[in-house]
């Protein structure tokens, strides 16, 4: 019998296996899920037990933090003397259906007779339910704006944030402020990508924890869950074969994390990568993390440049420290209006493309970009070449005057005399700059520490995902990659067209020659 003090202990109803019941996965022949009561297993436990106001939580799959989430929110909104507003916002209309139907409306309608009694529902809609006794509510969507969420869980918001920006920046600008300083905040997902709000977040909390920062409430806590330690990913090795490619993993995860992994925990690795990716151990890593760090390596779908990016880690193109030649320096330019403009900075010579620097603002004139130039040219000794410049810098803007009608080259030209500027003529096919781009990368050499955000950028150039057929479009997406990539398309355009740019092999490179009086 379930007395009234247990009743008054949160613990004790969360824990106890006692009022709440889930569906599971059947095993064996039994592909029907199971109801069983619903008791924390080990992660579960433990993000209970250290919830902070913000929490992130980078997962494998199927650790159970929506369920959870689902359970918590419901106790809290049934047991709660005061209205209380609790969400959860899931990654589209599918999803908000099976959470809300199998998790939250599930556990409610299986509570004991007596509680279902004595807290009524005054609402029951396909997506919330609200209490009569309390008119606290639980509430499921793909985003929600409200005066307060007293509780708020984003469920796979690493998704969200990759396939559906706009809902993204939703639930950044309206559902996330929504919760007082009071409330709890719980992000979860799996990784996607080294981008998005959702990288961001977890990224900033991940640095807080290594560098112990106290937190305030506005602070994220940084939970990981990986696939290791999970009991039920084990299988019998008897009939898995472990490769080479396998062990190789296997050693290197081991000697990261501590700990041994046994011979049931690598069968399941091996076997559900094979059957469910394909081998693609890249999508392994995103889906069934061991570690933080590896969660966020790059996934290749939907990204242009994946296999030159690929290629170009293999043969050992990317460099702790590239010197600069006596050669000159060519600079590549995407001029974005009223957004981001991004500039690289490249070296021929060795018969290589070297780019030894990489430079990207937002929101900033081009005087800001011409003394970028001037600070590399004195603090480095930089000599430049050429800068090429975008199709559309030679358009003459509209103006009272002749000095505000000037097209984007005389305005630079007029910054930095003697200065040769080149514009990049228009392709009429995006995709031809892209190919051509891609077949220069295999001589394309890159300075880690000064182009690491132009790096970025090139990894996650990606095509659009079009949401009602569920696939990539044949066009890149435009968001922060773009400028980056762009910049570097004029250099893949350049070299296309048979530029084989200034090598200073001809005759000997003299820096006083090509200084000039802007400098």
């Amino acid at each position: 019998m379930i007395t009234k003090e247990q009743l008054e202990d949160p613990w004790w109803r969360i824990t106890s296996g006692a009022l709440y019941k889930i569906i599971i996965k059947g095993d064996g022949d039994n592909d029907d899920g199971l109801v069983v009561p619903f008791i924390p297993n080990d992660v579960q436990l433990e993000l209970i037990q250290s919830l902070w106001h913000r929490n992130v939580v980078l997962k494998a799959r199927q650790r159970g933090i929506t369920t959870l989430m689902a359970i918590l929110w419901l106790d809290t909104a049934l047991f709660s003397k005061d209205p209380i507003q609790c969400g959860i916002i899931a990654q589209d209309k599918d999803a908000v259906e099976i959470i809300f139907r199998y998790k939250v409306k599930f556990a409610y309608d299986h509570l004991p007779q007596f509680m279902r009694d004595s807290f009524p529902l005054v609402k029951d809609s396909a997506r919330e339910v609200q209490f009569a006794h309390n008119l606290s509510s639980v509430r499921v969507g793909t985003s929600m704006r409200s005066s307060t969420l007293h509780r708020l869980h984003i469920s796979e918001f690493g998704k969200i944030c990759a396939k559906y920006p706009e809902k993204a920046a939703e639930v950044i600008t309206g559902s996330i402020p929504a919760v007082p300083k009071s409330g709890i905040l719980v992000i979860e997902s799996t990784a996607e990508g080294q981008e998005g709000e959702f990288y961001k977040i977890t990224k900033r909390s991940m640095d807080q924890r290594d560098t112990r920062h106290k937190l305030s409430v506005k602070d994220y806590r940084f939970h990981f869950y990986s696939w290791w330690d999970a009991d039920e990913y084990e299988l019998d090795p008897a009939n898995v074969m472990v490769d080479d490619k396998y062990l190789k993993h296997f050693y290197e995860t081991e000697a990261k994390i501590g700990h041994v992994l046994t011979e049931r925990k690598r069968a399941w690795y091996v076997a559900t990568c094979e059957s469910d990716f394909s081998g693609d151990m890249w999508k392994m890593r995103q889906e069934y993390p061991s570690t933080p760090e590896e969660a966020f390596q790059i996934s290749t779908d939907g990204k242009y440049f994946s296999e030159q990016m690929s290629n170009v880690r293999k043969t050992g193109r990317i460099c702790a420290f590239i010197p600069v030649l006596p050669v000159p320096i060519n600079t590549f330019w995407d001029i974005g209006k009223g957004d981001m403009t991004a500039i690289w900075f490249h070296q021929f010579g060795t018969l290589q493309h070297r780019f030894i620097n990489y430079y990207e603002n937002s929101g900033e004139d081009l005087i800001t970009y011409v003394r970028y130039l001037q600070l590399m040219a004195s603090e480095r000794g930089y000599v430049y070449g050429k800068h090429y410049i975008p199709h559309e810098s030679d358009h003459k803007r509209i103006g009272a005057t002749p000095d505000t009608s000037k097209s984007i080259r005389e305005m630079l030209e007029a910054l930095c005399p003697g200065q040769r500027f080149e514009v990049v003529p228009r392709t009429t096919n995006k995709l031809s700059a892209i190919q051509s781009t891609r077949s220069a990368m295999s001589a394309a050499v890159f300075d880690e520490a000064n182009c690491g955000q132009g790096i970025k950028r090139i990894d996650n150039y990606k095509k659009r995902w079009v949401t009602t057929t569920g696939s990539w479009a044949n066009e890149p997406l435009h968001d922060e990659n773009s400028h980056g990539a762009d910049a570097l398309l004029q250099w893949g355009q350049e070299v296309g067209a048979g530029n084989t740019f200034e090598s200073g092999k001809s005759k000997t490179f003299d820096r006083s020659q090509h200084r000039t009086s802007w400098r």
